[in-house]
């Protein structure tokens, strides 16, 4: 299959439009109203321009197969476990409604090291995203590939806890219980195929988690709109946001944040406590 490094520098160039229908079923799903015009709220930028691979070319996980030909554009790497383990964004202006985007995204970096759960792969993707022709959104994406799990591995995440998750030391706190119907939105919404979010079966027998698992983006774009409801609709200039722990659907998620608007801390946080994401932004 090649050297996964060769695929450095190489990138991928893509076109799409930010069309009233799309706009309608983002603001659904998020349970915002709705607009025919205007100005997006922060977010809607990872649903746009989304990989649109013939189902031959879908992977067994449901990504884009990584066999190194010639035409893909993620390296083929063979190690089939794949996380979105976070992004650093640049918010350089908004997305409206009929505006034409276009992304260019580059592979910056290709690193392999060893962890606790063994060789892990990371990829490091740049994306610049413009809107009629103008910079919009600039973001480094960090993906993460790893082996299987050892047989007998306990699945992930634990368990919850008899601990509750204590909100005083935040100004802002909000709860959510994502249900299958909500990633499955998203899920649409991005064209993201990946069984691990809707295939119970699959998760379980296979990717080892309790249950579907929240896609990354989905709660990052939760906590883009909590910033949103402290200081304003694409107020923020900079965000920031690493994966620490899956969530699984049907268990509630706390979303919380303080600080001035310059030094912005969020989180997400399990029932019990458990750290899932954390990220920091200013406007």
């Amino acid at each position: 299959m090649g050297d996964p490094r060769d695929w450095i520098g190489r990138e991928e160039r893509v076109r799409d439009a930010l069309g009233v229908p799309l706009a309608h079923r983002w603001l659904a799903t998020l349970d915002l109203p709705q607009r025919d015009e205007g100005a997006m709220p922060q977010g809607i930028h990872w649903c746009l321009g989304v990989p649109e691979v013939p189902g031959a070319r879908i992977g067994p996980d449901g990504h884009p197969l990584r066999d190194g030909a010639p035409d893909a554009f993620l390296p083929p790497i063979a190690a089939p476990r794949r996380m979105w383990a976070g992004s650093a964004l640049s918010f350089l202006r908004p997305l409206a409604i009929g505006a034409e985007v276009a992304r260019t995204s580059r592979i910056e970096a290709i690193e392999e090291k060893i962890g606790g759960s063994g060789r892990l792969t990371f990829v490091t993707l740049h994306h610049e995203t413009a809107a009629d022709g103008q910079p919009a959104v600039i973001e480094r994406q960090t993906l993460v590939y790893r082996d299987a799990p050892p047989p007998g591995t306990p699945p992930a995440p634990p368990p919850p806890g008899d601990a509750r998750f204590d909100g005083a030391a935040w100004d802002l706190v909000e709860r959510l219980v994502p249900d299958l119907p909500l990633l499955f939105r998203y899920s649409a919404l991005t064209f993201n195929t990946h069984r691990i979010h809707y295939d119970t079966d699959y998760v379980r027998g296979v990717e080892n988690y309790r249950g579907p698992v929240v896609h990354g983006p989905l709660m990052a774009t939760l906590l883009l709109q909590l910033a949103a409801r402290a200081f304003g609709d694409n107020a923020l200039q900079r965000f920031s946001f690493r994966g620490l722990s899956p969530a699984v659907a049907d268990e509630e998620l706390v979303f919380g944040l303080r600080g001035p608007a310059d030094a912005i801390e969020l989180g997400v946080f399990a029932a019990d406590g458990r750290a899932i994401m954390r990220a920091d932004a200013g406007c």
